[in-house]
């Protein structure tokens, strides 16, 4: 999750939250979020800002990859299940099942019931 503020290079693109390494679902809150206008920021198209809709200035950056998550019909669907008020618990539940999944795929050693 980006908000884990986790980049390879320390970017910020993608760190849609105010409270940087804090599991939550502010990601797809703000990504979705109504009131902020999204423009690339170069000719290649790969990173953009997000400003909010009325007083113009700089909210969030990101990439083309963070962007699908609001283009595309089937990953806006899942954005919107974990951008809802509710949806903390899921989202952690969620979050840490794909984690042990990923972390478990190699080791052999181990015997899973």
């Amino acid at each position: 999750n980006r908000v884990l503020d986790t980049n390879y290079d320390s970017s910020k693109n993608g760190v849609f939250t105010k409270k940087p390494g804090t599991l939550s679902t502010d990601y797809f809150v703000n990504l979705l979020d109504m009131s902020t206008t999204w423009k690339e920021t170069d000719k290649s198209e790969q990173y953009f800002v997000g400003k909010d809709r009325k007083s113009k200035k700089t909210k969030w950056k990101g990439s083309r990859v963070d962007l699908i998550f609001g283009s595309n019909s089937q990953l806006r669907a899942l954005a919107e299940v974990y951008a809802c008020k509710d949806s903390s618990d899921k989202f952690v539940k969620d979050f840490v099942s794909a984690w042990v999944k990923v972390m478990n795929a190699d080791r052999f050693d181990l015997r899973l019931n």
